[in-house]
């Protein structure tokens, strides 16, 4: 199977109707990742050399989102939705130049896994021309049975069409199938639309390709995790599988979660062994953690990193570009947003840190700011290796503290401090009239200037 090439077409033009949202259905996410991103991900790492996603009218966000993921993907819109079928046709252009495998799967479908469409293509490369995936159903009332005689699949059986010893078969359809890329065209093209609602059935071809004489078999998952998403509700309950597989992943590979069902993970988290996530953790997407780091409670984190023995929490806020050195301390209610705090470093309560640098073994003390937005502008402050700032002290950007500085507590810093110096910021208060609106004007002219 390794030398065989294999086209991936995944349905993703659904409204989503039901969903009661402007977004296409396939672009709700499960762990910070829409569902269509999912299912690119499994069939990039089943092997998918080709990648086709049918899209509806007018949906640039989708395709934008398929461009970032799989960039050799293409896109085909179903102008008319007539069925699943109808679906697969519209993606032609793909699936006429011919490919050894070729798999057809939603892209409501998030949790079905790599491992699984391997098992697929393993079926084609073993003999089968159809292959569909299925599921042993806790209650099948609704879906469509798997009528298997001999180790090969008969019929796909809709509910109200099924017998009634039909309907006690709990061999469920999970809508995934698997073709030779040479038998998928013929089979498209013949599949016909007479019945009640005039639509092309993906499922007719099973029928087709029996009367064709070819080999047409089931796979099977696991329920869950082939489990599509048509509503809220869903989306919720496929929410819960995946925070479920993510906890017990990363629990089987050293990382202790104190409160495992208290915190949630996003599709990309990275976590080393040895860590410790403590209860109500929430990982965003692009977070990294070292060996030894603490995730203490009520901790958010985002697009940041930890390195190992650092101790993060308890509330705390890590924004995007948030990188904690090895052994740094950032405790309760402390912000780090685009800022670098610097081995052994301390950031211990009440702070807001952004776009700066806090130099190793530095003491950041309660209530410290930096102002790192002027209204127009961000500027960066830089705070030197084992420099002391005191409680409720004020950094105003663009500002370099030297290696060792001391800032007295209550400081309203505004110049450089150097190396080793004592600043001191505390003065009489002043108002000088009209002065912001000539501060503003003065900032538009020099964005604007910056831009151009």
């Amino acid at each position: 199977m390794s030398n065989s090439s294999c086209l991936a077409i995944v349905l993703a033009a659904g409204l989503g109707t039901r969903m009661r949202s402007a977004l296409p259905k396939v672009m709700h996410e499960i762990g910070g990742l829409p569902l269509v991103g999912h299912v690119l991900n499994s069939v990039v790492h089943a092997g998918a050399d080709k990648v086709a996603v049918v899209v509806g009218p007018e949906m640039p966000k989708l395709e934008e989102h398929v461009a970032i993921r799989v960039p050799h993907a293409t896109c085909h819109v179903q102008v008319d939705r007539l069925g699943t079928a109808h679906a697969v046709k519209a993606a032609e252009d793909a699936y006429k130049s011919a490919s050894d495998h070729v798999l057809v799967l939603f892209g409501d479908t998030p949790l079905v896994k790599a491992d699984t469409l391997h098992r697929l293509r393993e079926r084609l490369s073993g003999g089968a021309d159809v292959v569909v995936l299925g599921f042993e159903a806790d209650d099948p009332f609704g879906y469509g049975r798997l009528l298997e005689s001999d180790g090969e699949l008969v019929a796909i059986r809709e509910e109200k069409e099924a017998t009634d010893e039909e309907r006690r078969v709990t061999l469920c359809n999970a809508g995934i199938m698997a073709f030779k890329g040479s038998a998928l065209p013929d089979l498209i093209a013949e599949i016909k639309n007479d019945n009640a609602k005039g639509e092309y059935y993906l499922t007719d071809a099973v029928e087709v390709a029996r009367s064709k004489g070819m080999r047409v078999v089931s796979e099977l998952a696991d329920e869950k995790e082939v489990q599509g998403i048509n509503n809220r509700s869903q989306l919720a309950s496929c929410e819960a599988v995946f925070q479920q597989v993510q906890r017990e992943t990363f629990m089987e590979n050293g990382v202790t979660l104190q409160a495992p069902e208290t915190v949630y993970f996003s599709w990309d988290t990275e976590i080393d062994p040895d860590v410790v996530v403590e209860p109500n953790v929430v990982f965003g997407p692009g977070v990294h953690v070292d060996s030894g780091a603490r995730i203490r409670a009520f901790s958010h984190l985002e697009k940041a990193h930890v390195s190992a023995d650092a101790t993060v929490g308890p509330y705390a806020r890590l924004r995007p570009g948030a990188d904690i050195g090895e052994g740094a301390h950032i405790g309760n209610f402390v912000e780090i947003k685009n800022a670098k705090v610097e081995s052994g470093a301390k950031v211990n309560h009440l702070s807001y840190i952004g776009d700066a640098r806090v130099g190793a073994k530095s003491n950041i003390g309660a209530g410290t700011i930096t102002c790192n937005y002027d209204g127009y502008l961000k500027h960066h402050t830089d705070i030197g290796a084992g420099s002391f700032v005191g409680s409720d002290s004020v950094l105003v950007a663009p500002l370099t503290l030297g290696d060792g500085a001391f800032v007295a507590a209550g400081s309203v810093v505004t110049s450089d401090v150097p190396e080793n110096a004592l600043a001191i910021g505390r003065g009489q208060q002043v108002n000088k009239e009209g002065r912001a609106k000539v501060m503003r004007e003065m900032l538009a002219a020099a964005k604007a200037s910056r831009k151009g």
